[in-house]
C-alpha cells in the first residue's frame, strides 16, 4: 500500500503562497491548507508547529526574494533607499502577502539579511552607536507602512477603484466651498491615494532619509 507524498518545506510554502493569493490570513488555516496539498493537518505541523509559524516563514521567504542578487552600492542613504525598493517590488509581486509581513514580523535568513544591511548602511552614516537602533526602527516601521498602504491598494477589484473614484470625485468636487475651503481652493490639485504610489514612496522614504541626515553629529 503506498502511503501519502510527503511534501517538502519549499513545496508547502509554495502551496501557501497560492493559496494566500485568494484568502486573507484570517480565513487562512493549515487545515485548508493541508486540503489544497491532499493531505492531512499533521504532516504539515512536522514542518511547521502553529499557523503564525507558518506565515511568518512565508513572509521571510518574499524578503529573502528581495535580497537575491542585492549588491551594496553607493552611500547610506542610497543603499537604504534601493533596499526598501526592491522590498517594496517583492511584494508588489505579491501584494496580498504585504498585510501577512505587517502583522507576522520575520525572525528567518530573509529578514536578517535586511536587518543587516540597514544597520550596516546606517553605521556609514555618522550616527552614534546608541542611536542607530532607533532610527533602524523608525525606517522599518515607515517602509513596512508604505508598503502595506500600497499593496492594500493595488489588491483592489476594477469595480472597486471605479467606486473609489467616484466617492473621490464626490468628496472633493462636490464639497460645500463655505464649509470646505481649503478643500475647495485645492479640489483640482488632490490626487486619490492610489495615484502616483512610488512617486510618494521614494519622496517619504527620501524626506525620512534627510532627517536622519541632518541629525548626524558633526564629527
Amino acid at each position: 500500500m503506498t502511503g501519502r507524498r510527503r511534501w517538502s518545506t519549499e513545496e508547502i510554502l509554495d502551496a501557501a503562497v497560492e493559496l494566500l493569493r485568494t484568502s486573507d490570513t484570517e480565513s487562512f488555516s493549515v487545515r485548508k491548507l493541508a486540503a489544497a496539498l491532499g493531505t492531512d493537518s499533521s504532516s504539515l505541523y512536522r514542518h511547521f508547529r502553529s499557523k503564525t509559524e507558518l506565515l511568518r516563514a512565508v513572509a521571510d521567504r518574499i524578503l529573502l526574494a528581495s535580497m537575491d542578487g542585492y549588491r551594496p552600492e553607493g552611500d547610506w542613504k542610497q543603499r537604504i533607499t534601493t533596499l526598501a525598493l526592491r522590498v517594496r517590488e517583492a511584494f508588489g509581486r505579491q501584494p496580498q502577502l504585504a498585510a501577512v509581513w505587517g502583522r507576522y514580523a520575520s525572525g528567518g535568513a530573509g529578514s536578517r539579511l535586511i536587518v543587516e544591511e540597514v544597520l550596516q548602511a546606517l553605521r556609514t552614516s555618522g550616527l552614534p552607536d546608541e542611536e542607530i537602533p532607533g532610527h533602524y526602527h523608525r525606517l522599518a516601521v515607515l517602509i513596512a507602512a508604505l508598503i502595506a498602504s500600497e499593496a492594500a491598494v493595488s489588491t483592489i477589484t476594477s469595480e472597486e477603484h471605479e467606486q473609489g473614484m467616484e466617492l473621490f470625485r464626490v468628496a472633493i468636487f462636490g464639497a460645500d466651498p463655505e464649509r470646505f475651503p481649503a478643500l475647495a481652493h485645492f479640489a483640482r490639485d488632490v490626487r486619490p491615494l492610489g495615484a502616483d504610489r512610488r512617486a510618494a514612496f521614494e519622496e517619504i522614504l527620501a524626506a525620512h532619509l534627510a532627517h536622519i541626515e541632518a541629525a548626524v553629529r558633526p564629527s
